[in-house]
């Protein structure tokens, strides 16, 4: 039982870093705090028009995409910040593949949201 306890201790401590990064994320990215809304309106609407258990499926994994993309670009601009804030034709390429990343990600989950909830909200 005392290699699990190490093993344990250490998941929580991976866990405690997990939330902080998105804490992180969620105290200095605008658009990070727009998904946080736009993933709250989405549970809202879908608890309202109280949509299948696969329907929420499709939405779990598009916000879980959306939030993954978000945090991946995040990181990403931060870590090639630290590699230099001069004007880099390198660096100004991946920053703009990740946030490109992020727009294609933002576009699936709104046509997932628009398979979803456009045919309940039309019927209403």
């Amino acid at each position: 039982m005392t290699e699990e306890r190490p093993a344990l201790s250490s998941l929580l401590r991976g866990v405690a870093h997990a939330w902080r990064g998105i804490g992180f994320g969620l105290r200095t990215q605008r658009n990070l705090r727009i998904h946080a809304v736009a993933t709250l309106l989405v549970v809202g609407l879908a608890i309202w028009l109280g949509i299948a258990a696969w329907e929420w499926c499709m939405l779990c994994l598009a916000c879980g995409a959306v939030w993954t993309a978000e945090l991946l670009n995040t990181a990403i601009e931060r870590l090639a910040d630290r590699v230099t804030l001069e004007r880099d034709d390198a660096i100004r390429d991946v920053k703009d593949a990740a946030a490109g990343a992020v727009l294609v990600v933002c576009i699936a989950a709104a046509s997932v949201g628009a398979v979803i909830f456009l045919p309940k909200l039309l019927q209403l």
